[in-house]
């Protein structure tokens, strides 16, 4: 396993912690680190081959800092940070090649457009309007990033589907739903989406439709060269 994504998991693990034992010290200390690890990770193994990933992960480590504070104008911060980073990873699945993929499965794209409408009209009474329609806006642009990263294969698939439980753990809180461990569970989940997201890019680093390298003119095939010196 690479040292980068075992320090991911380490820091994933001490956050997880920090939230079980109620511990916001030790929650400060990794929950920034965690998205900024995977993007070091993903710059290695690829380059600016993923930019739109690499900046949708910079929101990330954004949302995830404004989430900590208390408040409803900081969580509102985060919704806002997390839906740039959604709009980003979307691009990078469509560039490769999302739109096409999803053209011809309609009943599926259905079939998340219901669970969007059945998640906000179940939490909107609760968050109230101003936040229900942020809610809304932002469960929008997770369900169609869910939805495109599909492209990538299952390790994607299933990043999309994890975050989309995750954020929808998170907008039960917002909506006062609590439950032993939510909290821990949101964590658990959002750090695997992450691993799993990142993980779909760096197996594939020409998904995002990236120009294939020029040929050097020298690199001419046997035959040719052979054909030239014949003549």
């Amino acid at each position: 396993m690479p040292p980068l994504i075992l320090a991911f998991a380490a820091l994933s693990a001490c956050d997880v912690a920090g939230v079980a034992a109620g511990w916001p010290l030790l929650e400060w200390v990794t929950k920034p680190l965690l998205a900024p690890v995977l993007a070091v990770h993903l710059w290695r193994r690829t380059g600016r081959r993923h930019g739109a990933v690499l900046a949708g992960l910079g929101f990330a480590t954004a949302g995830d800092v404004a989430l900590m504070l208390p408040g409803r104008m900081a969580f509102l911060s985060g919704l806002v940070f997390f839906l740039s980073a959604q709009l980003c990873w979307t691009t990078a699945f469509l560039r490769a090649g999302a739109a096409g993929y999803l053209r011809s499965r309609r009943a599926l794209c259905a079939v998340h457009f219901a669970v969007w409408v059945a998640a906000v009209a179940a939490l909107a009474p609760a968050l109230g309007p101003v936040l229900g329609i942020a809610v809304g806006v932002y469960a929008s642009a997770l369900l169609t990033m869910a939805l495109t990263a599909r492209v990538l294969g299952r390790g994607a698939a299933w990043g999309g589907s994890v975050f989309l439980g995750s954020d929808l753990l998170v907008g039960l809180g917002a909506a006062g739903v609590e439950f032993t461990g939510r909290e821990v569970l949101v964590m658990v989940t959002y750090t695997a989406a992450l691993a799993l997201l990142v993980t779909a890019f760096t197996e594939r680093p020409t998904a995002s439709g990236s120009r294939r390298p020029r040929r050097n003119p020298r690199d001419r095939a046997p035959t040719t060269l052979a054909a030239a010196d014949s003549g």
